[in-house]
């Protein structure tokens, strides 16, 4: 696949749909070096997951029976907003461990909600029988190409607004962030995967030579927490660097980014920041680092009064 021209057109067909986020250089977080920011979880919804969602219902044509979207919480969202926004009914499928705020938000948004328990792959499986029997079109998380060559407009777009570093460092899920980044970026720039140690799906997938199921949990199993990496995203990421990060490093990542710039992110906000806080990813001397900010939706709580 030229997934050059597919990102490209893919940034064609969903402008003015998207808020183009903004990028700023930052210095602190007990780092010794300047680090490039992109705020993607400025974007619609709290996450970069807009972009996907509005190139697949823009690339395709949706059925009467809408549009159906398994989610951790942020593509659920993003799923909804889309489908709102262009005037398609949406049911979405999201696990109880998405949290209050991340259903709040879809709800907000008016979509038709079912609330599963379990974790992400249980949404996955009612949202598929929803599929089969409905009509309804799918709009998958991150094993899609439409989806991937979506979330690799956000690289596009940083590219265009003068990213200068040498390497970009990404959290990952199910793969279709990473994807779009290594999709764009094509070599050209080191690209650096980062997981929570307890919901690793490519970091084991790389070890394993092929994707495997995972166990999932920690803080950012919400929105990082797919059980298997997608097929999209390991063909892509062969021979990438892949880092892990605790759920102590991503929370103490999380608030420096609130104490120090008033970023308040989710968990997966900040699992990037933390591999360069707690040294999981360590720069050579005169690298470029730069971290994408993926998430934003989390309820405020005390720990960053």
């Amino acid at each position: 696949m030229d997934w050059k021209a597919e990102i490209s057109a893919a940034a064609d067909r969903i402008a003015g749909h998207v808020q183009v986020t903004p990028v700023i250089e930052a210095r602190g977080f007990g780092l010794q070096f300047p680090v490039e920011m992109k705020l993607e979880h400025m974007q619609h919804t709290g996450s970069f997951k807009a972009r996907g969602a509005f190139n697949t219902l823009l690339s395709r044509e949706v059925p009467g029976a809408g549009v159906v979207a398994a989610s951790g919480g942020n593509h659920g969202a993003a799923a909804a907003y889309a489908a709102r926004a262009l005037g398609h009914p949406a049911k979405i499928f999201v696990p109880e461990l998405a949290g209050p705020s991340k259903i709040a938000l879809i709800e907000g948004i008016g979509a038709d909600l079912t609330v599963v328990p379990g974790e992400y792959a249980n949404a996955l499986s009612m949202a598929q029988a929803h599929e089969t029997e409905s009509g309804a079109m799918q709009i998958h998380a991150y094993d899609a190409p439409a989806t991937v060559a979506g979330q690799g407009t956000c690289f596009a777009e940083w590219e265009a607004q003068g990213l200068s570093a040498d390497t970009v460092v990404v959290a990952v899920g199910g793969g279709g962030l990473i994807g779009g980044a290594l999709a764009w970026l094509q070599g050209a720039r080191k690209v650096v995967a980062v997981e929570p140690e307890t919901s690793c799906a490519l970091h084991a997938a790389l070890r394993a030579g092929a994707p495997v199921d995972v166990e999932v949990s920690g803080v950012a199993a919400n929105a990082l927490g797919a059980r298997r990496i997608g097929d999209i995203c390991f063909g892509l990421a062969q021979g990438m660097a892949s880092v892990l990060v605790c759920d102590e490093a991503i929370v103490a990542a999380q608030q420096a980014l609130w104490a120090e710039r008033r970023v308040l992110v989710e968990p997966a906000g900040a699992t990037a920041l933390a591999a360069l806080m707690s040294g999981a990813y360590r720069p050579e001397p005169g690298e470029r680092v730069a971290v994408l900010v993926c998430g934003g939706n989390i309820a405020p709580s005390p720990v960053f009064a």
